[in-house]
């Protein structure tokens, strides 16, 4: 007769990683000064103008999206039109789009929500260039310097 030893229990292991998302965006040189305007003009940050374009980096982990929105000032709210202190300011992904013919390309940025500035899925490190446009409110109540900042959002592409 011949007895087999039998192991009464076995054991194996799983090795498991794991990396945290990390989502984020920086955007350079992140300062746009579009200096003393007439009621009711625009400037834009174009090369024949004040030859500003900023730069969106994805500055995390995985894959981004991008979006934008604007913000009123102290004394003017941001809107699709001018009116008496309403100001129009409109962005143009330069990366995806042609801006050298502003309005065309340009659209309109809302305090209320943020709008899609690139949906391309930004790689890791990967940019995006953008153009800023602003007209000045028709009329304008308010002569004091006014700050009308932009913000740039990252998230997670799908």
């Amino acid at each position: 007769m011949i007895v087999l030893g039998v192991k009464a229990a076995d054991e194996g292991t799983v090795t498991a990683t794991v990396t945290v998302q990390n989502i984020s965006v920086s955007v350079a040189d992140g300062g746009v000064t579009y200096g003393t305007m007439a009621s009711n003009t625009s400037k834009t940050t174009l090369s024949g103008e004040l030859d500003d374009m900023q730069t969106a980096t994805n500055d995390g982990n995985v894959t981004e999206d991008f979006n934008i929105k604007g913000k009123d000032s102290d004394n003017w709210e941001l809107a699709d039109t001018t009116a008496s202190d309403q100001y129009v300011h409109q962005f143009c992904n330069e990366t995806d789009d042609d801006c050298s013919s502003p309005p065309t390309s340009y659209t309109a940025m809302n305090e209320d929500s943020y709008t899609t500035l690139d949906e391309d899925i930004v790689a890791t490190t990967g940019t995006t260039d953008f153009h800023l446009q602003i007209t000045t409110p028709n009329p304008s109540t308010v002569y004091t310097q006014q700050s009308v900042d932009v913000t740039v959002q990252a998230v997670a592409a799908n």
